[in-house]
């Protein structure tokens, strides 16, 4: 690696390896992370990142989503032989909050840190897919409870598989489609909805965020749609 290639940018205790463009500039500047290893690392290649997570790391997309939307995605876990290269945890968040600072999620970034209890503190949907070291996949509603609130008041299930069709499978595509449309968000992968469920009037509004833990994982093509008529 040369210094005319790379550069490192120092982001609170996360270190970074980045080409040294604009175009990576541009791609990284949409995003917050919150690492709990404080020692993540992430390449960018256009708009790919590669990204390895030591520990628990939630990476936020800094766009509040309101309305009707459709957030887009591809997602592989690399299985290559390395440290991190772990088949688990390809998990999300979506229309996140913080009803204890409701015009500023980022105010308790820093306590929060990439801790997974702590975001049981936010109002959110989330999916785990593959979780529990590849035995579920599940899609879970967060009520910004305490953090050491059981999950079951803080974060039920609502809906579980077990079978190895929706589980992970090394170096495989995953197309990821989130909506939040006419009173109801959904969550597909390859065109299947795993998830669908009814919301009231502005619980979709929120922030997206990429959840990862101990795992090596390529995420690219991101993108967010208006659904509006």
């Amino acid at each position: 690696m040369t210094k005319s290639s790379f550069h490192k940018l120092l982001l609170g205790s996360v270190l970074m390896l980045l080409p040294f463009t604009v175009q990576a500039q541009v791609v990284l500047k949409n995003w917050t992370i919150e690492d709990h290893s404080g020692k993540v690392k992430i390449l960018v290649s256009s708009d790919t990142l590669e990204i390895t997570a030591p520990d628990g790391l939630t990476l936020w997309y800094n766009q509040r989503l309101t309305g009707d939307y459709e957030i887009g995605y591809r997602v592989k876990m690399l299985m290559q032989g390395g440290k991190y290269d772990r088949l688990s945890d390809l998990n999300c968040f979506w229309g996140a909050n913080d009803p204890e600072y409701p015009d500023n999620l980022f105010a308790r970034s820093e306590w929060r840190n990439g801790i997974f209890q702590h975001y049981k503190t936010l109002s959110l949907f989330y999916v785990g897919y593959g979780g529990n070291h590849n035995s579920t996949t599940r899609f879970r509603q967060y009520f910004a409870k305490a953090a050491d609130t059981s999950d079951a008041i803080a974060r039920p299930v609502i809906k579980e598989y077990t079978d190895k069709a929706h589980l992970l499978i090394p170096n495989k595509w995953y197309d990821i489609k989130i909506r939040v449309e006419k009173g109801i968000t959904t969550y597909s992968v390859n065109g299947e909805e795993l998830f669908r469920l009814p919301v009231k009037k502005n619980e979709g509004d929120g922030y997206f965020g990429l959840r990862l833990l101990e795992n090596h994982t390529l995420f690219t093509g991101f993108q967010v749609k208006s659904l509006k008529r």
